[in-house]
């Protein structure tokens, strides 16, 4: 973990007001201890994206919710597919695989 000091250090162009803001709306949300924020690696890796559609992409405050809202559901999605995946690569649902698999090949035109 690493503090917000070391965070905008991290990212330039970056300055503690906007991470602050960024908390304060919810977009961001590190660890919050004695001795300040606490960011997680994928802290960090949200808010290196949130600056960039902020600042390289130029999505303002009115879309941004919405912009991380979409990305949530679609990492949300793949992590549910991948699960699914492994759950059909399982020895016990063989059978489960293979009739999906079939399925699958006669809805395709």
């Amino acid at each position: 973990m690493i503090t917000i000091e070391l965070l905008v250090t991290q990212l330039p162009g970056l300055d503690r007001q906007d991470v602050e803001r960024w908390i304060g709306n919810a977009w961001l949300r590190p660890d919050s201890g004695p001795d300040g924020y606490q960011f997680h690696d994928i802290d960090v890796a949200r808010a290196r994206l949130i600056h960039e559609l902020y600042n390289d992409m130029k999505i303002n405050d009115d879309a941004l919710p919405v912009v991380l809202s979409l990305i949530d559901q679609l990492y949300d999605l793949r992590r549910r597919m991948r699960e699914l995946g492994e759950a059909l690569d399982h020895p016990a649902h063989q059978e489960l695989r293979s009739g999906l698999i079939a399925y699958l090949v006669k809805s395709v035109p």
